[in-house]
């Protein structure tokens, strides 16, 4: 039998695969390949199955063949496939009817419920992740250095911390006193706003004071929306129910009974209709005297939440974010709005000459693409230098240079040596360090957070934080080498490192007011308007490396035009991108203003507030 391949993206072939599916009673759902057995005399597809990931999905057989075996056929043929992929273990969601079926073909039960089982085939999988847990348990048994409460319960605490709050310390707090030892589960599923890495170290560094509390690994088993394939239930209101149930049967069977724990902890959930939908389950499911509901942890009469936070960090309101958080979690914080900021940067559309969601500007070497991959490795290198900056003192030169340096080397290796961002990360590099610095120094003072509100730039925190930046990179010596030093070789002209060696003055004088006041007034164009702004004032030796000074001149001439004009202007947007056509044939880049704009933005969220 001939297997072929057909291909979700393309829409005859998707409707080819909806049309089998829904003959057999299944729905579509979301897979990256899809293999089919098609009868060569009728030509009509026989049997078929999707994969997505290392998770079989979509199986079916027509009426007339479900006793030719075709249905191993396709199977082994998607396990091969994953196989290929670097998938050692694949995972299939199904109905309990088919239990059998699939055990006939080497699937073991994972997790069941109702109206769904979870089973995988291959090496390694739940059986290993169970025996980690094992042995990490047997090994806290025999450590002295690990405080425990005798004769009490061991209990289990599984939390997606996105990111690490208040709550969820206050929650660990509270939980560790009424158990021997308390484990933490983060879950691994990385489809939150903090990746795994960064959720599971927020909580190790966040809970590591409380003696009795180790943080285990998540598994790759959270059953969720994200995870769980709705095509074979009858109603889709039963898919809520049925993916709470598999996990936290899942929890019962492979995951407590490893780690000795009897009860399982959680917070109360006076919001989120989905959370508080597991806690119900949980008390039914797991039984009552095995699990322990706590009272949420409240500010000013709100329950401390994980989504508060983000919505903090989305209006770039740091101030906000960080007063629901451990000082642990403040450098994540200021390392994603670091990142937000670049993004926000490379996402306004159109710019004058430069890379957007539309085009490539003057941009010959780079897209969007490229920028976004290049912003992805930059960013874990902001959380450290905000962490290296998280204390009372200035940090050591030399280790702001030694992450920079990796920080660059990641960079060239994401864009196969193309220079994206180098600018950029010098700039908002070390704004972190002396931004995570004020943070320290603001949540350490006996009055507590309060809001740091923009009032003028003489304002305490404002000159401090400009006074901290200008600290910084006066220990830097002068640069050789870079488009901006070749380009102030024969010209009078601030550079990058004289602006931040100022403290941006400019910056905190007149862009970053103007965007805040843009912002202030609802501006759709508040991006735009703030690029054309910076425009206006800077020496962006990017443009004279790149063309010359008269050209330079002639752009801020340009700028300052197209922003006195912008209310008179019918189609502002149209206008830009006239602006960008007529640049990319100059071939003029403000990539230096491009920059600027990036650090408007992030450091615009120590002034901004919800």
């Amino acid at each position: 039998m001939n297997i072929l391949e057909l291909h979700p993206t393309i829409p005859r072939q998707r409707r080819q695969i909806e049309m089998f599916l829904q003959t057999n009673g299944l729905r579509y759902d979301d897979v990256d390949y899809y293999a089919a057995i098609v009868d060569e005399s009728s030509d009509e597809m026989i049997a078929g199955g999707g994969l997505k990931g290392s998770v079989i999905k979509c199986v079916a057989v027509a009426d007339g063949h479900k006793g030719e075996a075709v249905a191993n056929v396709i199977v082994s043929h998607l396990i091969a496939k994953a196989n290929a992929e670097g998938c050692q273990c694949v995972k299939l969601y199904t109905k309990p009817d088919n239990r059998q079926l699939f055990e006939s073909l080497s699937f073991r039960l994972i997790a069941e419920s109702p109206n769904a089982i979870l089973m995988e085939t291959g090496v390694g999988g739940i059986e290993k992740y169970s025996e980690e847990l094992r042995v990490k348990s047997e090994e806290l048994k025999n450590d002295e250095s690990v405080v425990s409460n005798a004769r009490k319960p061991i209990g289990v605490i599984v939390m997606n911390a996105n990111p690490f709050t208040l709550g969820h310390r206050f929650l660990v707090e509270q939980s560790s006193e009424l158990v021997e030892r308390l484990y933490v589960v983060v879950v691994r599923e990385d489809c939150s706003m903090f990746s795994y890495n960064e959720r599971k170290a927020m909580v190790s560094q966040g809970v590591r004071d409380i003696g009795n509390v180790v943080v285990v690994d998540g598994s790759d088993y959270a059953v969720s929306a994200a995870t769980f394939p709705t095509y074979f239930l009858k109603q889709l209101s039963d898919a809520t129910d049925t993916q709470i149930i598999l996990d936290l049967d899942l929890y019962r069977r492979r995951i407590a009974p490893v780690l000795g724990a009897t009860i399982r902890f959680f917070g109360s959930e006076p919001t989120d209709p989905l959370t508080r939908r597991y806690n119900e389950l949980m008390h039914q499911q797991l039984g009552e005297e095995h699990v322990h509901e706590i009272q949420r942890k409240q500010q000013e009469g709100s329950a401390i939440s994980a989504s508060c936070v983000r919505k903090a960090m989305m209006e770039g309101c740091l101030w906000d974010a960080i007063q629901l958080v451990p000082p642990t979690t403040i450098p994540y914080i200021i390392g994603h709005l670091a990142s937000m900021a670049l993004q926000a940067e490379l996402d306004t559309t159109p710019k004058p000459g430069l890379v957007d969601r539309n085009d490539n500007g003057a941009h010959r070497d780079m897209d969007h693409a490229l920028m976004q991959r290049s912003i992805k490795a930059l960013h874990p290198y902001f959380v450290r230098l905000a962490q290296l900056g998280f204390t009372d003192k200035q940090p050591c030169h030399n280790e702001i240079v030694n992450i920079g340096i990796e920080a660059e080397r990641e960079m060239f290796k994401a864009t196969c040596g193309v220079n994206t961002h180098k600018g950029a990360l010098f700039s908002i590099g070390l704004a972190a360090v002396a931004l995570a610095g004020e943070a320290f120094c603001r949540i350490t003072q006996a009055d507590g957070f309060g809001t740091m509100v923009y009032n003028d730039v003489n304002s305490k925190q404002i000159q401090s934080l400009s006074n901290s930046i200008a600290s910084l990179a006066r220990l830097f010596p002068d640069t050789n080498g870079t488009h901006g030093s070749k380009a102030k070789a024969n010209n009078i002209l601030k550079g990058a490192l004289d602006n931040a060696r100022e403290g941006y003055t400019q910056l905190f004088n007149a862009w970053l007011p103007f965007y805040i006041d843009r912002i202030a007034e609802g501006d759709n164009y508040a991006l735009h308007k703030t690029l054309l702004r910076i425009m206006c004032d800077l020496d962006d030796t990017n443009i004279v490396y790149r063309t010359s000074m008269e050209t330079m001149q002639e752009v801020k001439t340009e700028a300052r035009q197209m922003l006195d004009t912008s209310r008179n202007i019918v189609n502002f947007e149209a206008a830009l991108q006239a602006m960008n056509t007529d640049y990319i044939h100059r071939n003029i880049s403000p990539g230096g203003s491009a920059d600027m704009l990036s650090l408007v933005v992030f450091l615009s969220c120590v002034v901004r507030k919800q």
